[in-house]
């Protein structure tokens, strides 16, 4: 779910459509956009297990502060996915 026009900043302007992939998934994102917010707007809320108790963990401070948006971004693992930004071609894959 996106919002595309908010009642104080307006329309949203045109932005270019890239693809990602997620787990095998090809989802489309707004170029520069954050990686936990295209997930999101895919109903993606699930970002990583916990490595003991396999919890579930998402995006919690949204400012890249702490380590519950994690995940693995074209094999690098550990990548904050509330400030790292969306490129095209990008494989993304949930951390355990």
């Amino acid at each position: 779910m996106r919002i595309l026009e908010h009642p104080i900043l307006g329309k949203m302007p045109p932005r270019k459509v890239v693809k990602i992939e997620m787990e095998g998934r090809v989802l489309e994102a707004f170029e520069g956009e954050p990686i936990a917010a295209a997930l999101t707007a895919h109903g993606i809320c699930v970002f990583r297990y916990t490595r003991v108790r396999k919890e579930p963990r998402g995006i919690s401070c949204a400012i890249g502060q702490c380590t519950d948006c994690v995940m693995v971004v074209n094999g690098i693992p550990n990548t904050r996915t509330c400030v790292t930004r969306v490129e095209d071609g990008m494989k993304i894959q949930r951390q355990e």
